[in-house]
């Protein structure tokens, strides 16, 4: 077995990417591989094949891999609740609820998890591309690390380290990161990676042979800036979430604090006839054809905060308008008319008064509900696929009018009026028959089906190709003793 390790300077500066490229440039070179983080913070996430919980990259990963995402690609997973605490779910399953300093003393049982995780994949597959976090340069995090370089020579890995010089300063990333590691840190790390650069890649190799002088490294590649790219993200909304251009429905999305899962919306991202504009804090709040409520890994403070930026009389007023809305899990616990959190799952116990728009209440309760499911939308068959992810059991009324007929069960809810529905329901744009009647259903006329599934797909392959072309692939398998063919 062989692990070749990716890290980064900064967060964003491409881990994520570099792997999932890695991963379908193997796959298709007939190399069985997988994709492993050891430790992720993240509040996008996936439900894995043995039920599990994964961060929704790494599932990206999978794919690109042409596997599976299974629990042990991403053993350690930190979802934050609070500025300080968040919940922890080790192997895909939740282990409890922790703040910074508490969490920071049980890394040494996380750590257990984590090599546990990564020796089963091990066994399953023949090579794994393991992704970091942040920088392993974080001097402050560096005692009992399991997610860079701790990780890295538990396993006694070779290490990439990835730098992008869209933000500028990329010679200063690299050199500085290296210089911060101990001597057998710096032993490992075996050569650079230079991403999302554009121009004339002569102008930059007087500093790539410079930067080869002064480490005795060598970089790898260079890896060209792919416009409009467009693959699940690892967590933050950040400024690739600027308001698409054009489209005729304008659909509206609050920035909540807590957003979880905003993968949701990159169908309506790619969708050539939807204008989408996510609206954070202190933001003015547009008129908009259909706002949609996203996830939320704290519902109850989510939903006081959208009280206090305004939002609940923009829903009104909207709805006056005979505008539509749309809540997708912790979104859809906010349109009932209670939020009840007795034992503290998500926050302090609390029972919160909710929007009133279904006549529904929903109660926090142990057992987060873990399943990939699919069916079709109640009334007309319009096929559909997607998973939940959710602790909250909701009751009332509203549930006599689903949203969705499901293989295993009835979902979500629809009002009298039909203006404002709701689901439990992650990926609901993401099938092309779904996405297609529920933007009809939503206002859009003569609506154009989008395959998000199929897109994903193109991308990777895309970004396989960028791979082929600027990367020495070669010489990265080299590092690992490994022989692949050439490119199929």
């Amino acid at each position: 077995m062989a692990t070749l390790m990716i890290q980064g300077t900064t967060s964003d500066a491409g881990k994520s990417t570099v792997v999932a490229g890695l991963c379908r440039v193997l796959q298709r070179r007939g190399v069985s591989v997988a994709p492993f983080k050891p430790q992720n913070m993240a509040l996008n996430s996936a439900v894995t094949v043995d039920g599990g919980e994964i961060g929704r990259s790494t599932a990206l990963q999978a794919q690109a891999a042409g596997v599976e995402p299974h629990s042990d690609m991403n053993p350690v997973l930190l979802k934050p609740e609070t500025d300080r605490g968040s919940q922890v779910i080790l192997r895909g399953r939740v282990h409890g609820h922790m703040d910074a300093m508490d969490y920071h003393a049980f890394k040494r049982t996380a750590k257990e998890s984590v090599m546990a995780a990564w020796q089963a994949l091990e066994s399953r597959f023949d090579v794994i591309i393991a992704e970091g976090a942040g920088s392993p340069a974080e001097i402050n995090l560096r005692q009992g690390d399991i997610a860079n370089m701790g990780f890295a020579e538990a396993a006694d890995c070779p290490v990439i380290l990835v730098g992008d010089i869209d933000r500028g300063g990329v010679f200063a990333q690299l050199v500085g990161t290296l210089s911060l590691l101990s001597e057998s840190e710096q032993a490992r790390m075996k050569g650079f990676v230079i991403n999302r650069f554009r121009g004339d890649i002569s102008l930059l190799n007087p500093g790539i042979e410079w930067l080869t002088a002064r480490t005795s490294k060598p970089v790898f590649g260079t890896l060209p800036y792919l416009q409009g790219l467009l693959l699940d993200a690892e967590d933050s909304i950040g400024l690739t979430h600027a308001p698409t251009q054009g489209g005729t429905l304008n659909v509206v999305v609050p920035a909540l604090p807590r957003i979880s899962n905003h993968t949701d919306f990159d169908p309506l991202r790619l969708h050539p006839q939807v204008k989408l504009t996510f609206v954070g804090a202190d933001q003015p709040i547009p008129a908009a054809d259909v706002i949609i409520l996203p996830g939320s890994k704290s519902t109850a403070s989510d939903l006081a905060w959208l009280k206090r930026q305004g939002w609940v009389d923009a829903i009104q007023r909207h709805l006056r308008y005979g505008g539509k809305l749309l809540g997708i899990c912790g979104g859809f616990q906010m349109l009932g008319e209670w939020v009840e959190d007795p034992d503290g799952l998500e926050g302090k116990p609390e029972r919160v008064e909710g929007l009133g728009l279904l006549p529904l209440t929903t109660r926090m309760v142990a057992g987060k509900q873990l399943r990939n499911v699919s069916g079709a939308l109640f009334g007309d068959g319009a096929a559909v696929t997607g998973y939940e992810i959710h602790n909250g059991v909701s009751v009332g009324r509203a549930l006599e009018r689903p949203l969705f007929d499901l293989s295993t069960h009835r979902d979500g809810a629809i009002s009298d009026d039909g203006q404002v529905m709701g689901t439990y329901l992650h990926g609901l744009f993401d099938h092309p028959e779904a996405c297609l009647t529920l933007l009809t259903r939503l206002g859009l006329e003569s609506a154009q089906p989008v395959d998000y599934r199929a897109h994903r797909e193109r991308e990777l392959d895309r970004l396989a190709d960028t791979f082929e072309a600027h990367l020495d692939i070669d010489a990265l398998m080299n590092l690992l003793g490994v022989a692949v063919s050439p490119s199929r």
